[in-house]
């Protein structure tokens, strides 16, 4: 009796479905989404940067060519002398010193505060843990309206009124739900073996913290950062809220000096003065952007 051998030919196909070549109209299908995303992508592209490169090339346009002519046009002549007058008029390098305060200052007291209760919540955690975490986020979905009668009559009782805690405090204390958050959901995949192993080795919460933990967390720090620093930087119903002197004044509340007798204002030195104040916040962007995205996408992938 002989066994009859099959050749691979003669039998049924193997060949897994995901390794065929595609079929012409699976193709078609594929190069059309292709294009439809590309359009997509542009699109948004074009809708973010045209406004910067609509403000660029207004405050180098001359005040009578603005005024006279179509303000989306573009310059008939190229002057720089708005952002002299930028400076002139306004006291501009003082309010970019004092945004600059105030973002700093904030910033730390949120890194600092948010990773330590962003540790004790999900890396130490107690019986409590989750409950207190939910609270934190809730404070996502207040709206800071509601706190500037209750602070204003706190800070007139402390004398804190018109100095620059008064907006470090409530920006640094609205912002850190999302920063626990953000610090919490990364320290969720730090491995538990990595803490119990420094455990073994006698190290304390402390030690673990400040050897651990805080190096692992350097990419999230950029991103809370980064993320803060454009709401800090832009604020301005603290600021005009808290801050009674001119020479508090941030970056929002300065560009009201640009807003000259019975309400005319200086377009194109205000077009200049704004284009000076957010080249800080798209330098650093742009230099940080990578660190930024590995930083949410660690909090939002295992690995």
């Amino acid at each position: 009796m002989t066994a009859t051998v099959l050749s691979p030919a003669s039998g049924p196909s193997t060949t897994p479905e995901s390794s065929r070549p595609a079929s012409p109209r699976r193709r078609q299908r594929l190069n059309v989404h292709r294009t439809l995303a590309s359009v997509v992508i542009w699109l948004i592209v074009v809708v973010q940067v045209y406004p910067l490169a609509w403000l660029f090339i207004t405050s180098i346009r001359t005040e009578q060519d603005f005024a006279s002519g179509n303000p989306f046009a573009l310059p008939t002549e190229i002057t720089f002398d708005n952002y002299v007058r930028a400076f002139e008029t306004g006291n501009l390098g003082l309010n970019i010193l004092n945004s600059l305060i105030v973002t700093l200052g904030s910033n730390l007291l949120i890194v600092l505060l948010g990773m330590m209760a962003a540790y004790a919540l999900q890396v130490l955690g107690f019986r409590l843990s989750r409950f207190v975490r939910a609270l934190f986020l809730i404070g996502i979905i207040v709206p800071v309206q509601i706190a500037l009668v209750p602070l204003f009559i706190d800070y007139s009782s402390v004398d804190l009124l018109d100095t620059y805690q008064s907006m470090i405090i409530p920006l640094a204390a609205f912002s850190l739900p999302m920063s626990i958050y953000l610090f919490s959901s990364f320290y969720e995949y730090i491995p538990r073996e990595t803490y119990e192993a420094a455990s073994i080795d006698g190290a304390g919460p402390y030690r673990i913290f400040g050897q651990i933990t805080f190096p692992l967390s350097v990419n999230t720090i950029v991103t809370v950062v980064l993320v803060n620093s454009i709401f800090i930087w832009n604020d301005f119903i603290f600021a005009n809220t808290f801050v009674l002197s001119d020479g508090l004044k941030t970056i929002p509340l300065g560009l009201q000096n640009y807003i000259g007798a019975m309400g005319n204002v200086d377009w194109t030195a205000t077009f200049a003065a704004v284009c000076v104040t957010i080249t800080p916040l798209l330098l650093v962007f742009l230099v940080l952007n990578k660190a930024m995205i590995y930083g949410l996408e660690s909090g939002a992938t295992k690995g």
